[in-house]
């Protein structure tokens, strides 16, 4: 292949798949002398890449794909890594009409697990699919993992937090884009109180609603409505600050980065923890870790049920459980210890 100046690298969506390509971002950058590496990405997740500083320019799809491969005909890019491989990045590979290449998305092996519980999914990280569509540039994965940059101001103060989590806390990241990857409430005050340390609730704004009843649960006194038996026996000694919907993403990054521990479900968050070789507790629900989205280069614990012949019930996610029952995570067993 020719010397490669200014690349492009494709990726719309979402928060943890764009943090898992920034491996193949940063093999370009370091790899290949003098090139430009270009990224575009849907404009609300911009902000996760613009701080990178491995990435020269980004371009952002807003309402018009149109407008948008008009802007990336005038970079005249000697190559297209699409990270994506949807149809939006057929198209823009078809109209620029420069070598390009594509990432396996694993689709029939995914419908065999899914739909015939069949595996023929490779022992792969999704990370080692991404860098094999930059393989043809000569860069190889290195081993420094994924990364995230917080600008500064986005960095939190210790003195943003309540006193009572100053010293030291635990991250819990309780969103998840489908309500099947995300443990129900009575399952998250169970999980709080086997972690009865200071925890920092995170989330977005969507995520609010369910943070406020974990949090006043454990503010409730003897006189309070009553609970069921269950949890009403729970000693309730967990100390819980609720930030969903407090931070933007770079500052819920930045509670994240500065945790002691990371609990998460399989979403975005768990993957900015990794970024910052946090020790993450990662709790999967209808999904399963061998879909190769895993934490990435970094320690962590699986908290899964893998006794329910329904599971893996999607590759993504569904808003409650096809089967009802959603034993996936009601019977899930949190076996962990904390110092």
């Amino acid at each position: 292949m020719k010397k490669v100046k200014k690349v492009l690298i494709l990726r719309f969506s979402s928060i943890g798949d764009i943090v898992l390509t920034t491996p193949v971002i940063r093999a370009i950058k370091l790899q290949l002398s003098d090139v430009e590496v270009h990224y575009g990405t849907k404009k609300a997740y911009a902000n996760i890449v613009e701080n990178n500083p491995y990435v020269d320019k980004v371009h952002k799809l807003d309402d018009s794909l149109n407008e948008l491969v008009s802007a990336l005909k005038v970079e005249n890019f000697d190559y297209i890594v699409d990270l994506h491989n949807n149809l939006r990045t057929k198209i823009i590979k078809l109209r620029l009409n420069v070598p390009s290449n594509s990432f396996d998305k694993l689709n029939w092996e995914k419908w065999l697990m899914v739909n015939m519980k069949v595996n023929k999914l490779p022992n792969q990280h999704i990370v080692d699919r991404y860098m094999a569509a930059a393989s043809a540039l000569g860069v190889k994965k290195d081993q420094f993992g994924l990364d995230y940059f917080i600008p500064e101001k986005d960095e939190v103060e210790n003195d943003w937090l309540p006193e009572t989590h100053q010293k030291e806390y635990v991250a819990y990241v309780i969103g998840a884009q489908h309500n099947t990857k995300k443990l129900p409430f009575k399952r998250m005050v169970e999980l709080c109180d086997k972690i009865n340390k200071p925890i920092v609730l995170v989330g977005g704004p969507e995520d609010t609603e369910m943070g406020e009843k974990v949090e006043k649960f454990f503010q409730q006194t003897e006189n309070s409505a009553p609970y069921e038996e269950k949890l009403s026996e729970m000693g309730k000694k967990a100390k819980i600050f609720n930030a969903c919907g407090k931070f933007n993403l770079n500052q819920s990054a930045s509670l994240v980065k500065n945790a002691t521990y990371v609990f998460t479900h399989d979403t975005g968050l768990m993957h900015i923890a990794a970024a910052f070789k946090k020790n993450i507790f990662c709790i999967w629900g209808n999904t399963i870790p061998m879909f190769g989205m895993y934490p990435y280069k970094t320690k962590f614990t699986i908290l899964e049920n893998t006794k329910v012949n329904c599971r893996p019930c999607s590759k993504i996610g569904y808003q409650k459980c096809p089967k009802g029952h959603f034993n996936c995570m009601n019977k899930i067993i949190f076996d962990f210890w904390l110092p």
